[in-house]
């Protein structure tokens, strides 16, 4: 797909009013009711998806949020593709420490059913598969049970069709958000601050990236706009 001119409303300078008080990278406690996981777990885990063999040639995974703008590990190849039966949305809440607080917590996106989604496929180096697959769980599953286990799922891509490892919410974790009103999410994404920052950042790095890549997501784009007209108001409407 060829990338259009289409201006964001939603600019770094909106992002720059949301900065978080004490930022950290490092990883707090986990919530109630959770644990940190352990090497053993992601291990488990990387046994369940590719089997005791590893005879996989090739292993893809499938990006839809911030995996496009923030590789969690290395790859040789990227490229677009569209996975049916999953949709791209804002519905794993309530977070209160990397990108929100108890006052303004944020939701974080994950695939969701139904629908269709355009993403990004990264392929991991063939010899280092289990590295990068750890490095990945390191960052998606630092806590356990998850609230969006990873899964296959196939996307098209070109004239392929691409089995690829995702994360999809488990609407039964507790942690599921649906029925929210666009303008109730767009709220929510210009208030969110945490220790890695903004909802506004993440949201504004997201779009950015996909129109970049050619990919437009009408959903996004309005949240973009909706969240740029609220930072405004709360920054601007006096100057």
């Amino acid at each position: 797909m060829a990338p259009q001119n289409r201006q964001m409303r939603l600019t770094e300078r909106h992002v720059g009013y949301l900065q978080p008080h004490d930022p950290s990278e490092d990883m707090p406690p986990p919530p109630e009711g959770m644990h940190a996981a352990t090497p053993e777990d992601h291990a488990r885990t990387i046994e369940a998806l590719l089997g005791p063999e590893r005879g996989h040639d090739e292993v893809w995974i499938f990006a839809y949020g911030s995996l496009i703008w923030k590789p969690a590990c290395d790859f040789v190849e990227m490229r677009t593709g569209l996975v049916r039966g999953w949709h791209r949305a804002f519905c794993l809440g309530w977070n209160n420490r990397f990108r929100g607080s108890d006052e303004n917590p944020g939701l974080m996106l994950a695939l969701d059913r139904g629908g269709a989604c355009n993403g990004v496929l990264y392929r991991l180096p063939t010899e280092r598969i289990d590295d990068c697959m750890t490095r990945l769980l390191e960052r998606e599953m630092a806590w356990l049970p998850s609230a969006f286990p990873p899964r296959w799922v196939r996307a098209r891509s070109g004239e392929r069709t691409i089995r690829a490892i995702t994360f999809c919410i488990d609407r039964h974790s507790g942690r599921y958000v649906s029925g929210l009103s666009i303008d109730r999410i767009a709220d929510v994404l210009a208030t969110a601050v945490g220790s890695r920052g903004s909802m506004a950042e993440y949201l504004f790095a997201t779009v950015q990236h996909l129109e970049q890549m050619g990919i437009h997501d009408p959903h996004l784009w309005q949240l973009q706009d909706l969240v740029a007209e609220r930072i405004e108001a709360a920054y601007e409407a006096d100057r």
